[in-house]
């Protein structure tokens, strides 16, 4: 399971000229599922959303949490970060999950994150999505469950 994850202090998401998500201070986590991905990564990825100290301390350094500043976690469910771009000019989405798939072990990061105590909004999986935030730092980081040094964006293999 994929994310980028950015630090915003306000995020919206409109569906069809409709808000269906607004948020303030948090984390706005763009998350993608892989074909292979399963509860264990939502719950994975759901911690580290909730735990990454990526917001400032009294002192200007990065080293509270979403949970220590009481942010928001923005959950919005994005395919195209498994899209694999190696060959030609058109990606490959074939590492994606399907949407039947996919979209629970979505709603399950936000679950197990609403477990780990945060405040949660989310897009509308499937749906053609306006997004916007305002990016604070600018704060943004590549989050994926998977480990090994040949796993890396648009690389196909690696499994730990």
């Amino acid at each position: 399971m994929r994310a980028v994850a950015q630090r915003v202090s306000e995020a919206r998401v409109e569906v069809a000229g409709a808000c269906v998500a607004r948020m303030g201070e948090g984390i706005l986590a763009l998350v993608g599922v892989a074909a292979d991905d399963g509860p264990k990564d939502a719950d994975e990825l759901a911690r580290k959303l909730c735990h990454l100290r990526i917001f400032e301390d009294a002192a200007g350094r990065m080293d509270r949490s979403l949970l220590d500043v009481g942010g928001t976690l923005g959950v919005v469910s994005q395919f195209t970060l498994l899209g694999d771009t190696r060959k030609g000019r058109r990606p490959s989405f074939s590492r994606a999950a399907r949407p039947d798939r996919a979209a629970p072990l979505v709603e399950a990061v936000a679950d197990a994150a609403r477990s780990e105590g945060a405040r949660i909004v989310t897009g509308r999986f499937g749906a053609q999505m306006r997004v916007s935030l305002v990016n604070e730092g600018p704060v943004t980081l590549w989050l994926d469950t998977r480990r090994g040094a040949d796993h890396a964006p648009g690389n196909s293999t690696g499994r730990a």
